[in-house]
């Protein structure tokens, strides 16, 4: 798949005819309109370097009245491992355990990491039609690929360096004892380019909480990184895990603010009072939530973890690969489905629901005062034929521009 953008810009220009969101209009105290016009923005060495009143006449690229919102990030997902680009392939009702997926990994990993370079960039190029421009993405260490998911990954990076960045979890897919993954994620914590040290259901792939977890915090402490784990169990084993990293992260404030738990599905058979005292521990640790929707049947406490001031990440996660073939790619589609799944319908809702495909970055402020773009704000940034952030989460509007750190790419 050929990118879907040209590069048009780069270094220092000027945009015009460029809606921004100026305020929310008001029937008494409900919302009822977002209010926009249009704008110059200066670029100049991958910030916004001002917001000036349009000028039609000004020597500028044209946005064409197109809406200006940040550009999007996908917060979970594993770009080094895909079927896009391959021949279509639904799952095998053969394998319904995470065992059982590790077992069919063994077999089909050395053949795809052959090809696993040139699909990374097709998965990337999918991301970036829907208008995201980075990702927090996990890659595979186990014994099968080794450091080589890593590798190929990096390189996939670099070759798409101008318009795409990424931060790197190492994931041991096959567990950290279950297979010997212990010497290679050390291996892994190393490496400049990690920035984070990922885990899998500890007591149901490698039979302990305490010793997975006890790894997985030292490695991070030793080496200076983040904690993202994947935590699928439920039930006692799902929230003792939980805890667990809360208590650690409490005692070792270094780690706050850098720890998340993916999918946390345990968090969605809670009632409302347990979802509350496990959300207002979750916000004083600063442990974060990284997870997609939807949730294969279960919802969420979103709305719960969000009002008690939790970090929630979302992504797409699998991307039409052989863990999932729902994956689309698009950010925008993530809000659109929590906002159908929490009832958020309102103008008002809406424009709050974007945060979900920025990560926590809006235009407005809950007073409806622009706080977004500003003098200083990195050059990260869509344009979307709607006219509004409302809008644009409701009908999952079409990205026509994406700017990465001041490098502007436009489709045909």
């Amino acid at each position: 798949m050929q990118s879907p953008y040209q590069l048009v810009a780069k270094d220092n220009f000027l945009l015009k005819n460029v809606r921004l969101e100026t305020g929310f209009e008001y029937d008494r105290e409900e919302v009822i309109r977002t209010k926009t016009d249009l704008f110059c923005i200066e670029i100049e060495d991958g910030k916004i370097k001002s917001v000036q009143p349009n000028d039609a006449k000004a020597n500028a690229i044209d946005a064409k009245g197109k809406l200006m919102l940040p550009a999007f990030r996908d917060m979970h997902i594993h770009l080094d491992k895909t079927l896009y680009g391959l021949p279509w392939q639904a799952l095998s009702p053969k394998r319904r355990t995470v065992k059982d997926m590790i077992a069919y990994e063994q077999e089909i990993i050395p053949e795809l990491l052959k090809t696993s370079i040139e699909r990374t960039e097709e998965l990337i190029n999918l991301l970036q039609n829907y208008g995201t421009n980075f990702a927090r993405t996990h890659f595979n260490i186990d014994p099968t690929s080794g450091l080589k998911s890593l590798e190929n990954l990096e390189k996939a990076l670099e070759n798409k360096k101008d318009s795409f960045k990424a931060e790197l979890v190492a994931f041991p897919q096959h567990g950290v004892y279950y297979t010997k993954s212990a010497p290679l994620m050390k291996e892994a914590a190393r490496l400049k380019s990690v920035g984070f040290i990922g885990g899998l259901d500890p007591l149901s792939i490698d039979g302990s909480i305490e010793k997975v977890m006890d790894f997985t915090v030292q490695l991070a402490l030793d080496h200076g990184k983040g904690i993202d784990i994947h935590l699928h169990e439920t039930g006692e084993s799902g929230m003792k895990t939980i805890y667990y990293l809360i208590e650690k992260a409490i005692e070792n404030p270094q780690l706050q603010g850098k720890t998340f738990v993916s999918h946390a599905f345990a968090l969605a058979y809670l009632n409302q009072k347990e979802a509350d005292e496990t959300a207002e521990k979750l916000a004083a640790a600063k442990v974060g939530i990284a997870s997609s929707v939807p949730f294969r049947g279960k919802i969420m406490p979103i709305p719960t973890l969000k009002k008690h001031g939790v970090n929630v990440l979302i992504g797409n996660d699998n991307v039409q690969d052989y863990w999932s073939t729902f994956g689309s790619g698009n950010m925008l589609q993530k809000a659109n489905l929590i906002a159908e799944l929490y009832g958020f319908e309102s103008e008002w809702e809406l424009s709050r629901t974007l945060e979900f495909a920025t990560q926590n970055i809006l235009p407005l402020n809950e007073k409806g005062e622009r706080q977004w773009p500003k003098p200083g704000d990195s050059a990260n940034i869509i344009l979307v034929n709607a006219s509004c952030s409302a809008e644009a989460v409701s009908r999952m509007s079409n990205v026509e521009a994406l700017m990465n750190e001041g490098n502007l790419f436009w489709k045909d």
